[in-house]
């Protein structure tokens, strides 16, 4: 990679914290949203490429998205270890860890705490830059702002980051490549974003992000008990109404599948085997919510949703990449929501 860099200061999320001890997630800073009307960023097939992990519940939804919608023929992955390691091992005084890449068939790795050993299967390395972190790609794309986060979606003509704001990968992924797909097919005709339920999305979106998706790690990497007692109250007031949307609605906006129960389903299917010991979320497990169960194992039983859920790399990437929350990589043994996942659900009481 080029040593021509921006000087910047290099964080992590667990760095995202205000004067209160409260954690503030900053905002993605590469937003270019690909349309037929962009005058650069052109939806175009073969020119995208996006880079995840399944660990990331934000990366791991974008990658549901494109496959939902067959996108696969047109836009390359690739997909990260799920254990952070230094990104630039050969500096002693760059001590920065964060998503690396490898090949399935590299020996294992070693966790930052120096315990364990990792595999590397389902990993799929970078084919366009050769890169060996996610960090190198905001370096070749001039990047500022120091925080090296997934998703990233990468243009191939101007060799750069387009987005890495997951929710508008979604929304790009939902509709601005529906040219390319077959007339007819059931991967063109699939809106998770349709226009008479964008305004009950993004309404739903405003609570559901700051006090569930962004409420855990609110909780988990809160530095005094004030900031944490507020982020697990509005958790769980949240996660409650919830429940009481899913007794009376199949999907949190009615009788439609939408990108909001994606964003959703991707904090709860981690929800109890990591949030409820490593972030503190503990008051109550989201098994205990009947509703939302039944809702849970409606969607992880569909065959493309369930095919993008890696538990190994979802715990393995939680216990052992953060080693001042959990210093001996130690990944605790249950609960097994996959299991749970495979049980007959309810939700079909809802159909007409």
């Amino acid at each position: 990679m080029s040593s021509d860099r921006p000087t910047k200061k290099i964080r992590s999320a667990l760095e995202d914290i205000d004067d209160s001890g409260a954690f503030k997630r900053t905002e993605s800073k590469f937003r270019e949203f690909i349309s037929v009307d962009h005058p650069e960023f052109t939806p175009d097939a073969n020119r995208y490429h996006l880079y995840i992990s399944y660990a990331c519940p934000w990366a791991n939804g974008t990658l549901c998205m494109l496959r939902l919608k067959g996108l696969e023929k047109f836009i390359g992955v690739s997909i990260t270890h799920y254990s952070w390691q230094r990104t630039r091992p050969d500096d002693p005084n760059d001590t920065h860890a964060g998503w690396v890449f490898r090949s399935p068939t590299d020996a294992p790795i070693v966790p930052m705490s120096g315990q364990g050993s990792m595999p590397c299967d389902g990993c799929i390395p970078d084919p366009l830059n050769n890169a060996a972190s996610i960090r190198d790609l905001y370096d070749l794309s001039n990047d500022t702002n120091g925080k090296y986060t997934v998703p990233v979606l990468w243009d191939k003509k101007t060799n750069c980051i387009v987005n890495n704001e997951s929710q508008e990968i979604l929304r790009m992924f939902n509709s601005s490549f529906n040219h390319l797909l077959p007339e007819g097919s059931k991967e063109r005709e699939l809106d998770l974003y349709p226009a008479h339920l964008v305004a009950d999305i993004d309404a739903a979106n405003e609570w559901i992000y700051d006090k569930i998706n962004n409420g855990v790690y609110r909780c988990g990497f809160a530095k005094t008990q004030g900031a944490y007692n507020s982020a697990v109250a509005e958790l769980y007031d949240a996660l409650d109404r919830v429940e009481q949307i899913l007794a009376t609605n199949r999907y949190i906006c009615g009788s439609q599948l939408t990108g909001m129960d994606l964003r959703l389903f991707m904090t709860l299917i981690r929800y109890d085997e990591v949030y409820v010991v490593y972030f503190k979320c503990n008051k109550r497990p989201i098994s205990s919510y009947v509703n939302t169960t039944n809702y849970m194992r409606e969607l992880y039983q569909h065959p493309v949703i369930g095919s993008v859920i890696r538990m190994d790399h979802i715990k393995g990437h939680y216990f052992t990449s953060h080693t001042n929350l959990n210093c001996y990589s130690i990944i605790p043994a249950g609960p097994g929501v996959l299991e749970d996942m495979q049980l007959p659900h309810d939700r079909n009481r809802f159909q007409k």
